[in-house]
């Protein structure tokens, strides 16, 4: 698949401050992908030059195969940590205003409000002041001005800060929607788990240097380390743990269980199969849970960011 955006070698200082070093990361259209790092580590630096807000030093920026120009601002929507409404102003005044800067005629742009506005259930917020919504109800109306130009690019930092569980899975149904529609995303997150529900590719940057980049799946692949979590209801519990202990690592497991079986996590060299595991619990007492430890996108990043 075609990218709609590249980073290519881009380096950014600060006097003798490093923020990015030499990072690329392609964006294949139709995709979302995570942007992920500790904080300081340069995500904000990159999405602060892919908006034109500041220009790398080394490098360039191509945006749908062109190099990044300033006519590019229409075909990027972008979501900020740092909110940017003006608490005085009500709503839709301020909806319309921001639309209009992004290119949309007032028509246009109050018709795509409305829609908005129903689709979420917030059109009785049309004439409330700004200073008059929770942080979450905020959030909202920022989220719709960012997509309202149907951008070919959207950019969400922490999209989900400030909103209940319900409003959140609200926010991400509507990303996925937007993507399935065309737009490309990145998402910078230290949500975890909303990068396991989002994210096809990630890229993790850490001390102004990628040190991660790829597909998430293929990514968990290179992490996982043959490992099982065990439970088994049997009466030799020393034996059978002595025994697995001669042949593997062996540690206590912590999954959730409605039972009161005996949970371990046990390593297996690379060479050795889970059959083999499997077959010799089953003589040794009832197997009730028995999977592989998948790592997630938060072992990953804790495990990376470690290692670097």
């Amino acid at each position: 698949m075609a990218n709609l955006l590249e980073a290519q070698s881009v380096s950014k200082n600060f006097g003798d401050f490093t923020a990015l070093n030499n990072v690329s990361i392609s964006v294949e259209k139709g995709s979302i992908f995570g942007l992920l790092g500790p904080n300081g580590a340069g995500k904000t630096t990159l999405i602060r030059i892919i908006n034109q807000i500041t220009m790398p030093d080394k490098g360039k920026v191509i945006l749908d195969g062109e190099p990044l120009q300033r006519h590019h601002i229409q075909n990027i929507g972008y979501l900020p940590e740092e909110r940017g409404l003006y608490k005085s102003m009500k709503v839709g005044e301020q909806a319309l205003y921001l639309a209009q800067l992004k290119g949309l005629e007032k028509s246009v742009a109050k018709k795509r409000l409305l829609q908005w506005f129903e689709r979420l259930e917030i059109g009785d917020w049309w004439n409330k002041k700004i200073q008059e919504l929770s942080k979450g109800m905020a959030q909202k109306i920022q989220f719709v001005v960012t997509v309202l130009h149907e951008p070919k690019l959207l950019i969400f930092d922490e999209p989900f800060s400030g909103f209940d569980p319900i409003n959140a899975d609200i926010i991400k149904n509507e990303i996925l929607r937007l993507r399935d529609n065309g737009a490309t995303v990145i998402f910078s997150t230290h949500r975890m788990e909303s990068v396991e529900e989002l994210c096809d590719h990630i890229a993790l940057i850490n001390k102004s240097n990628k040190i991660i980049d790829g597909n998430l799946l293929d990514i968990k692949r290179q992490f996982k380390s043959n490992t099982f979590e065990v439970g088994i209801n049997t009466n030799n519990v020393l034996q059978l743990q002595q025994s697995l202990s001669e042949k593997f690592i062996v540690s206590p497991a912590n999954f959730k269980s409605l039972n009161n079986e005996l949970k371990l996590k046990v390593k297996l060299p690379e060479d050795e199969s889970a059959n083999h595991l499997l077959s010799y619990l089953t003589t040794q007492g009832e197997v009730s849970h028995f999977v592989e430890v998948i790592p997630s996108a938060s072992d990953i990043f804790i495990q990376a960011v470690k290692n670097n």
